[in-house]
């Protein structure tokens, strides 16, 4: 079992406050300040063109990192990126949609996995919303709606307002029987549970670094299956970045990388993708097994408390579960508000307020929050 107490003094956080709302954004860790702080500095005394080596080897580094993390077959698959939201745009801007196609989506999941899919309507594709079934997938409902213009299902491998783990393995072995695009976005569970892309046969995964991969805001990736890259539209924008011989600024050769770096524009989030450079390797340190044994042991106790203490949980079956856990309340806004008061941070969803836990977060912690949400 995953022993927290070596990695809480890397959350200075935790002097103040239970922190529970990973699912939100998460704290800094000091390992990440600190490398950010020193290429800062860096930069302060020396001529960018003397600490861009060593930047680009640390991105190369992430991407490899990342490629591992969800078991890309190449870092050649992975592009890094602002935000999830621009990575599911690029990937409903890049694929082969055409007038009269739909796009499958998920009632109750985020906008970053419908607005982009929704933007497609003017080229005349349509998106089409599943209702949700206990918070989350429901296979046979997802499969009634599809039709033989249906091109491609957007979903989340976890449902932020409920928690609920979608099971991604059987939706994606069925998108590819019925050659359907599958693209997921990641960021509700990667860094907290391990998600294997080629066995839930993903074509795009898009994730933002601020959540559960414990990073600064502004960073993330795109996972693009490599297969796909040839029949691609080069997306919304591109840049120097995105052709072979990027340096030859003046030959305009206009021929697309190879790789997923064709989606790359120009100039990186360098600050911020070092500090999760540096979180990725502690996840990795520690091992993603590990920590996900740990954030779903730590969502368990807090059911178990919150159920002894007669609140309604919106948790579903174990198979389901993830870090996600929300008790509902009468008034989630004031409830949150009086937890923090107390130096708990949560947030209200809903009709409840929700909890997320992470690896380094105590059992005393979760029995502390529910202890005080009780304290009606």
């Amino acid at each position: 079992m995953l022993d927290p107490t070596p990695y809480r003094r890397l959350f200075p956080l935790t002097d103040r406050f239970v922190f529970l709302n990973h699912a939100g954004v998460s704290p800094l860790n000091t390992r990440a300040v600190e490398a950010m702080h020193a290429f800062i500095e860096r930069t302060m005394t020396e001529p960018f063109a003397d600490t861009r080596d060593d930047a680009l080897a640390a991105l190369l580094d992430l991407r490899q990192r990342i490629a591992t993390l969800i078991n890309a077959r190449s870092v050649d698959e992975i592009v890094l990126m602002q935000n999830t939201a621009m990575g599911i745009n690029t990937a409903a801007l890049s694929l082969p949609l055409r007038p009269g196609d739909n796009v499958l989506v998920l009632d109750g999941d985020y906008p970053a996995n419908i607005y982009p899919w929704m933007n497609l309507a003017h080229r005349g594709v349509l998106t089409k919303v599943v209702p949700a079934h206990g918070g989350g997938l429901d296979l046979d409902m997802l499969v009634s709606r599809m039709d033989s213009r249906t091109r491609a299902v957007a979903m989340s491998t976890v449902v932020f307002a409920t928690g609920f783990r979608n099971d991604l393995v059987v939706l994606g072995k069925l998108c590819k029987e019925r050659g359907i695009f599958f693209v997921v976005d990641g960021i509700q569970s990667l860094g907290a549970l391990p998600f294997d892309v080629r066995a839930a046969n993903v074509d795009f995964l898009a994730c933002g670094s601020q959540k559960w991969l414990l990073g600064p805001p502004g960073g993330g990736f795109l996972y693009v299956r490599r297969e796909l890259l040839d029949d691609l539209a080069p997306g919304t924008y591109v840049g120097m970045s995105s052709v072979v011989d990027a340096a030859n600024f003046l030959d305009y050769n206009f021929t697309l990388q190879s790789t997923a770096e064709r989606f790359l524009l120009g100039s990186q989030n360098f600050i911020g993708m070092i500090g999760l450079h540096e979180c990725i390797a502690l996840i990795q340190e520690i091992g993603i097994e590990r920590i996900g044994q740990r954030v779903l042991a730590l969502a368990g106790t807090a059911i178990a408390a919150l159920h002894e203490r007669g609140y309604r949980v919106s948790a579903p079956a174990p198979e389901q579960r993830s870090g996600i856990v929300i008790a509902e309340v009468d008034d989630p806004e004031a409830v949150s508000a009086r937890l923090k008061a107390a130096g708990i941070i949560s947030i209200p969803r809903g009709r409840g307020v929700r909890f997320a836990p992470h690896f380094y977060n105590t059992e005393a912690e979760i029995l502390r929050a529910v202890e005080t949400l009780d304290q009606r």
